[in-house]
């Protein structure tokens, strides 16, 4: 009885490994994010619910992405020893569970929320599923595609409290969406070597770990600035998280700066560091400010 129920722990976190549980609560935090924006009030079940189908519906994009990956995953370090290339679980489960996941998550959003959000969160797993998947070995385009669904959460989360498209959201958008390229491009620096063992081409420009990629950089971080003010000037939130969005956003240029100066796998990896801190710490400002 012990031996199976060992064997029902391991499967459980070899499940969860597999749906990038992190990355999916953070996708999920991102949603949250933009439903607590837009609600006069903050109610807790809702919350939950929709923070239930948003890592739902993320951790079922994920298994989708390593189930076509899965041959290429073995070739790189950083992913061999996931769930599907080291046959901890197989390929015909990893199918079963994203069904499963995806079906819970979107039922949530029809029933709970709105159509509109409901369909938003497909458009957004079929994108980085079907299309940015196969797209990162041909070319830098794949992070300009995976940047639409990985914009989407926020959006997600304010038409789920509204049931309405409009100049908000859009915001949320186009703030997730340009502090993607620097994000994913320090990543991809980091991980160049790595990257092309399974023949992914994701650094802009002719592909390189130079000047001309870190440019690329550091003009998709200058739209963060005068956009980050935005949700001020509509509104949405107050001034004071405004003072702190414009100031990390020029930290996080000075970062892209500082690696056009350097050009260094050393400069890349703490740009991608930065990445991490400032979307959460500027979303936490705006809902912070807000209450």
């Amino acid at each position: 009885m012990v031996f199976t129920f060992d064997i029902l722990i391991e499967k459980a976190k070899a499940y969860l490994e597999l749906m990038k549980l992190r990355l999916a609560w953070l996708v999920a935090f991102s949603g949250a994010f933009g439903y607590s924006l837009a609600v006069d009030k903050v109610e807790w079940n809702p919350l939950i619910l929709f923070l239930l189908a948003a890592f739902a519906i993320t951790g079922a994009a994920n298994i989708i992405n390593q189930i076509i990956e899965v041959d290429l995953d073995k070739l790189m370090n950083r992913t061999q020893n996931r769930p599907l290339p080291s046959e901890r679980v197989g390929v015909q489960e990893a199918v079963v569970l994203a069904i499963v996941l995806f079906s819970f998550a979107t039922f949530i959003f029809l029933v709970e929320f709105n159509l509109r959000a409901c369909a938003l969160a497909i458009l957004s797993t079929i994108l980085y599923g079907f299309v940015y998947t196969p797209l990162k070995k041909v070319g830098p385009i794949a992070v300009f595609v995976g940047a639409i669904p990985g914009a989407f959460p926020p959006m997600i989360g304010w038409v789920a409290a509204t049931n309405q498209f409009g100049l908000e959201p859009g915001i949320l958008f186009a703030i997730q969406f340009f502090w993607q390229f620097p994000h994913f491009w320090a990543i991809a620096w980091v991980l160049d070597n790595d990257y092309k063992k399974a023949g992914f081409r994701l650094l802009p420009a002719q592909g390189g770990k130079d000047l001309n990629t870190a440019r690329q950089m550091m003009i998709y971080t200058l739209f963060l600035v005068p956009v980050a003010w935005l949700p001020y000037e509509l509104g949405m939130t107050g001034m004071v998280s405004a003072l702190v969005a414009m100031l990390f956003s020029a930290m996080f240029l000075a970062q892209t700066f500082h690696l056009m100066r350097k050009c260094t796998d050393k400069t890349a990896l703490q740009l991608m560091f930065g990445s991490f801190a400032y979307l959460p710490i500027v979303q936490i400002a705006y809902l912070i400010d807000k209450v």
